[in-house]
């Protein structure tokens, strides 16, 4: 009798998981993953320092004193110290918060643009569009990352605007090799033949039904690539081809900290731990969303 009530109380449990809406499913497991809530908080209060660091910053970030050089955290008036030339650490790294955000935003956007439009017409149409786009796409990928983006920016010129877009132009193979995998194990599907077979336009069977099946990788990869464009940004600005003096950025500030190694480690630790922190949040939070929506999950659960 025991046996019974629990098949029936199991049966139950599935009944309503499968009757939740993909979102609710997807909160629901999300929930049950806190380091993916905390990475998820950590890169919001980010984005909110970034954006509202003129306001936020207790000093200037490119006011300098060489009275104050050098000063280590918690000093008076300056609660992360300041660098070689005297400027406040804590404005500094908000300042540089602004720059690792947008370096993220604008470059994965870049790559969104040059990735999807290409992988989806060579995964849906196949053929010689599949053949000739997916050797362009593992010409780029043959490249090792940071290089290419050297590469670009001394091209284009050192600033930040080319470095993003450089950054961006490394990422397009990437979401070109994720979506158009999506859309191939999408397009055989009965659905899609039943739209081809009524006569839907090709390009309304790709925006209703092929592009929402490749959302959920995309998502994922635009996550973790938000963590590899700050970590590019960084170098980049570390190399002298991104971020240009006096403007802040981590990369930036962690050039500049080693004139002051032999004195202090502040100013290269913190810049460092704000770099780590960041693109281990990225990657965190995109675990979390690839556990939460995975194919595997929706098996299991």
């Amino acid at each position: 009798m025991s046996d019974t009530v629990q098949i029936a109380a199991l049966a139950d449990e599935q009944s309503v998981v499968a009757a939740e809406s993909p979102r609710r499913r997807f909160l629901r497991r999300f929930r049950g993953r806190p380091a993916a809530i905390v990475a998820a908080v950590f890169l919001l209060l980010l984005v909110l320092f970034g954006l509202f660091a003129s306001v936020i910053a207790p000093h200037d970030p490119l006011v300098q004193d060489l009275t104050a050089r050098r000063l280590p955290p918690l000093s008076d008036g300056y609660l992360l110290g300041t660098d070689n030339l005297g400027r406040d650490t804590l404005s500094r790294l908000l300042y540089g918060a602004r720059v690792a955000v947008f370096s993220a935003a604008i470059s994965v956007t870049v790559g969104l643009v040059i990735g999807v439009v290409p992988a989806l017409v060579a995964g849906f149409l196949g053929g010689w569009w599949d053949a000739v786009l997916s050797r362009i796409a593992d010409a780029f990928l043959s490249f090792p990352p940071l290089l290419l983006a050297m590469a670009i920016v001394g091209v284009m010129g050192t600033n930040l605007t080319n470095a993003m877009i450089a950054i961006g132009i490394v990422f397009g193979p990437r979401f070109f090799r994720v979506v158009r995998g999506s859309v191939i194990g999408v397009r055989e599907n009965t659905f899609i033949e039943a739209s081809r077979s009524i006569g839907t336009p090709t390009a309304r069977i790709v925006r209703e039904h092929i592009l929402p099946h490749t959302l959920s990788p995309l998502i994922v990869q635009i996550s973790l690539a938000c963590g590899f464009a700050m970590l590019a940004e960084s170098s980049l600005s570390f190399l002298g081809l991104g971020v240009q003096p006096p403007d802040a950025s981590w990369g930036r500030m962690l050039a500049e900290g080693r004139e002051a190694w032999n004195y202090t480690m502040w100013p290269v630790a913190i810049p460092a731990l704000a770099i780590i922190a960041a693109v281990l949040a990225c990657n965190t939070l995109g675990d979390g969303i690839r556990d939460s929506v995975g194919r595997e999950n929706r098996s299991n659960r």
